[in-house]
């Protein structure tokens, strides 16, 4: 079946290095995004309520985004993307997010859910 691509953008207050160090390092993932973050070389594992979910990290750029595909979502070309984009004039910071949702419905689900781990990563570094 075929995933329905989506993108978020948010913007945050905060410089893309501590942003970017946020969004790929498994300790400070798990202070937003999940409840227990593993890794073990490009294999990320993501806990929530006990439930473990396994991705690999498939790009990763310094101060501009990171890419994850889940592991039992092989077969399709899935993903999910956390980019980092700096307004040239005004240096404004966003969040732009990427995922794919299963049909129409679980697309407005999902982007509930990004928009509200997204205000606990503002909250968590103070932006």
């Amino acid at each position: 079946m075929e995933k329905i691509k989506f993108e978020i953008e948010i913007a945050i207050k905060a410089s893309p290095n501590m942003i970017y160090q946020y969004i790929s390092s498994p300790s400070n993932l798990q202070e937003w995004f999940a409840d227990k973050v593993n890794s073990r070389g490009k294999m990320f594992s993501f806990v929530w309520e006990g439930e473990e979910e396994i991705a690999e990290l498939v790009l990763k750029k310094a101060d501009d985004r990171v890419r994850f595909k889940w592991v039992d979502s092989e077969d399709d070309d899935s993903f999910f993307e956390m980019k980092i984009q700096v307004d040239a004039l005004t240096k404004d910071v966003s969040l732009i997010v990427t995922d794919f949702a299963d049909d129409e419905d679980d697309v407005e689900e999902a982007k509930n859910l990004w928009e509200s781990q997204i205000e606990e990563l503002k909250h968590t570094i103070g932006a």
